[in-house]
């Protein structure tokens, strides 16, 4: 389905059909779901932030043997080797780069002299008008019923704020947080953005390999299912309101010798230096307000999301999710869903249309 209406400056900037951004999901977002969403028209971004250096080249090529259409790649800005992991993705000419946190003014302009498009994701205006200063390409602007770590402020009022900070700059703003279908897709472009981008949309797919016994738990956990809790790694982070969440919430003290067990599994899984993981911590200690607790949670977290997501294994797992999980009943491929987000999005704008209500993307808009 080709609607001009749904052609905007984005789908423009990255060179994909539809306005639809699959998330750089930790444990989640591997080539075969990447490769999906790309085929079905949407922008899919390999999460490469818990992969090692060679998992990520292996990811990307997995992807071009899948796929010709346009990917991107999600790094951690603070990553020890973010340097050579720019440098490779430069060298491979993979067409985007997101980052969940502000890549800082040196990376930006490294990957824009290459023409790479580079997309942070934003959770205040302050956030949006400071990356927009150094130059990226777009922002993906999400709100508090967003997945995982997230801010506070609701996508309904980030949204909007966001577009007006940005404003004549030419960076296009992607809304994220708690979309799931094609009217959520006509009223973002209502505020003003160029595109919606979900995680927990696309995780609940076929094409994902979460293991299917941890996507039934998803399936079941309703609108108010989820919590926004700081037990885990110090940071707010929207998940399904487990056993186990509510076990941290209860026992911190208790978690601290715990966690401190399982980072140094997790060192031995990714192969991560003892000194490497030490420099990290101490890194994050002086960069945040943590408690060294929390620094232990913040080194165990991927391994406790990594558990649930890689492994099924729910009882000792964490479950990141959107708050739009309670409206999903049902596993899609990629392919379909896109294809109905993209049909729903336009019977929307037909139906407003037709009550003399009409969305017209601008240049700028």
């Amino acid at each position: 389905m080709h609607d001009r209406r749904l052609r905007t400056r984005f789908c423009d900037l990255v060179g994909i059909r539809y306005p639809v951004v699959q998330t750089g999901m930790g444990w989640v977002s591997g080539s075969r779901l990447t490769a999906a969403t790309a085929r079905a028209g949407g922008l899919g971004i390999v999460a490469a932030a818990p992969m090692t250096f060679e998992q990520m080249v292996v990811a990307i090529n997995e992807v071009r043997d899948m796929t010709d259409a346009p990917f991107g790649v999600n790094l951690r800005v603070d990553a020890t080797d973010i340097d050579r992991r720019v440098a490779h993705l430069i060298t491979e000419g993979v067409p985007v780069v997101s980052f969940a946190q502000a890549p800082g003014r040196s990376i930006v302009e490294r990957l824009k002299e290459a023409g790479t498009v580079v997309i942070p994701t934003v959770g205040a205006r302050r956030h949006a008008e400071k990356v927009a200063e150094w130059g990226v390409d777009a922002v993906i602007a999400q709100g508090a019923e967003g997945g995982g770590h997230t801010g506070t402020v609701p996508t309904t009022q980030l949204v909007p704020q966001v577009v007006d900070a940005l404003a004549g700059t030419g960076v296009a703003v992607v809304a994220a947080g708690g979309f799931t279908d094609g009217r959520g897709l006509a009223a973002a472009l209502a505020w003003g953005a160029d595109a919606i981008a979900m995680g927990t949309r696309f995780l609940l797919t076929t094409d994902s390999d979460v293991p299917e016994a941890v996507k039934t738990i998803y399936l079941a956990t309703s609108v108010t299912g989820t919590v926004v809790t700081r037990a885990i790694d110090g940071v707010p982070q929207r998940v399904i309101g487990t056993d186990l969440v509510r076990h941290l919430e209860r026992s911190r003290l208790l978690a601290f010798p715990r966690s401190v067990a399982n980072a140094i599994r997790f060192r031995r899984l990714t192969r991560t230096g003892l000194v490497e993981l030490l420099v990290e911590g101490v890194r994050m200690k002086r960069s945040s307000e943590l408690t060294w607790g929390q620094v232990a949670m913040a080194a165990n977290a991927p391994m406790l999301t990594r558990a649930s997501m890689v492994e099924g294994r729910t009882e000792v797992g964490i479950l990141p999710t959107g708050q739009g999980v309670g409206s999903i009943d049902e596993l899609p491929s990629c392919a379909e869903l896109v294809s109905r987000i993209v049909a729903e999005a336009a019977e929307t704008l037909n139906r407003l249309a037709s009550v003399g209500i009409e969305i017209v993307q601008t240049p700028d808009s």
